[in-house]
């Protein structure tokens, strides 16, 4: 695996439906760098693995709260 590539569990309220999964994971995919970005609802989780030497976590968060939801 790539030295530069991060996992991390974001928590994410807000979401309720297959468009708020949608949403969030195409805000987070824009970014990048971003080589995953699932959104697990009943978990209220969003996974992400990214390069860090292309994005940051708080840029991953600006772009979820970007779409109105809210960054735990």
């Amino acid at each position: 695996m790539d030295n530069n590539i991060e996992k991390h569990k974001i928590t994410v309220e807000g979401m309720s439906c297959g468009h708020c999964k949608k949403a969030v994971e195409e805000a987070v995919r824009a970014l990048p760098g971003i080589q995953v970005a699932d959104v697990d609802l009943e978990a209220k989780l969003l996974i992400v693995e990214f390069d860090v030497t292309k994005t940051t976590v708080l840029k991953i968060k600006e772009a979820v709260e970007e779409e109105g939801y809210t960054v735990i």
